[in-house]
């Protein structure tokens, strides 16, 4: 069974005071079925990470059901920021075992909460019996794989830098991002540190957002070639490499063989870099540089949108924004509006075959998915 997206729909990433979680998945969700031109899907699943913790919802799936007006099938999956990466690989094995019509939403809302309420959620990733109490935090375990990197691979920190300057420059003209604005190496370097060696400036920040696809086994513009999941140890520091991610190296070499497409053959990518140092990392995971490399594709322009293999077009979980368990789905949906000629300013030519790639926590999970025109 070939599966195709046959419609997206984003919102934009913003502090959205007087919207909801619901109302955000709901307005994503009818975007995409309209762009599809689809009226009833056989399930629908919500991808979300914090929405119990944050938003007191344990039946979100059902409520955005509801509100949207479907009959379906609903189902929650979750699996931190990785959560719509997920999301969408189990709608892709539903098409291929049979399901007509699929609806993958991923939301998140954050806003309404202080920074404490949404770092302990966030940590809910991690072990929070050992991790947590020990006073580490997402921020401060990469911010530990920073400095590990630069001193193994002797990588200058300015290098690394360059990630999010390049996700800026992509969002000046993405219409749902949250920072579609420029800034400098200089920006970066004069940023806060929030724990050191990492600036403020290499970290994707807290957004309320919203993204929808909608698979189905009707012939539409871009087919899903393949779509693979991995996981690694759940606790970070069991791991045997922190500066390289088993997830991603395993999801990768199965999406590359499922779909027998390689690393050359790629003309568009979305990576998970919610912080500066884990694109880095996914980039030479899934195979566009060797270890301690991946800092001279940004430096030759290989990531540009006219460059060889233009990355994050829309500005990456940096610039477009991070609304978690939305993240996944956005990727989709943005290089499904590549494939198909849509992506405006952005547009990369001659796009024909687009990779996405999406983690949940440091990478205890992930997701890697082909799309091709």
């Amino acid at each position: 069974m070939v599966v195709y997206v046959r419609g997206v729909g984003l919102e934009k990433i913003k502090d959205s005071w007087t919207k909801g979680v619901i109302d955000l998945a709901r307005e994503a969700a009818l975007k995409a079925l309209e762009d599809a031109n689809v009226k009833s899907v056989d399930y629908i699943i919500i991808s979300n990470m914090t929405s119990l913790f944050l938003n007191n919802y344990s039946q979100l799936a059902n409520a955005v059901r509801d509100a949207i007006g479907l009959r379906a099938v609903p189902l929650w999956i979750e699996s931190a920021c990785g959560s719509g990466g997920y999301g969408f690989h189990l709608g892709y094995r539903l098409v291929k075992s049979g399901a007509r019509n699929v609806l993958v939403v991923g939301v998140e809302k954050m806003s309404d909460h202080v920074t404490a309420d949404v770092t302990t959620g966030m940590m809910l990733a991690e072990d929070i019996l050992y991790t947590f109490p020990s006073g580490s935090s997402f921020v401060s375990l990469n911010a530990l794989a920073l400095k590990y990197y630069m001193s193994v691979f002797d990588v200058p920190h300015e290098d690394i830098m360059l990630l999010p300057v390049l996700d800026h420059e992509h969002a000046v003209n993405a219409p749902h991002a949250q920072f579609p604005f420029k800034i400098t190496l200089e920006t970066v370097k004069k940023s806060p540190l929030i724990a050191d060696p990492l600036h403020l400036f290499e970290s994707s920040g807290t957004g309320d957002g919203a993204a929808a696809v909608l698979l189905s086994s009707e012939k539409g513009d871009v087919e899903v070639k393949a779509s693979t999941v991995a996981t690694d140890r759940f606790r970070v520091y069991e791991r045997e490499n922190l500066l390289s991610f088993k997830s991603i190296v395993d999801a990768a070499r199965e999406v590359y063989r499922v779909s027998s497409i390689t690393p050359s053959q790629v003309d568009v990518i979305e990576i998970h870099d919610a912080f500066s140092i884990t694109g880095i990392i996914a980039l030479e995971d899934l195979g566009f540089a060797k270890k301690g490399e991946g800092v001279s594709l940004l430096k030759k322009g290989s990531l540009d949108l006219n460059g060889e293999h233009p990355t994050n077009t829309f500005g990456g979980l940096k610039a477009r924004g991070h609304p978690v368990g939305a993240t996944g789905v956005y990727q989709i949906a943005e290089i499904t509006l590549q494939l198909r000629g849509e992506a405006g300013k952005n547009q990369v030519d001659n796009a024909k075959i687009g990779l996405a790639q999406n983690i949940g926590a440091i990478a205890t999970s992930a997701a890697v998915t082909i799309l091709s025109s």
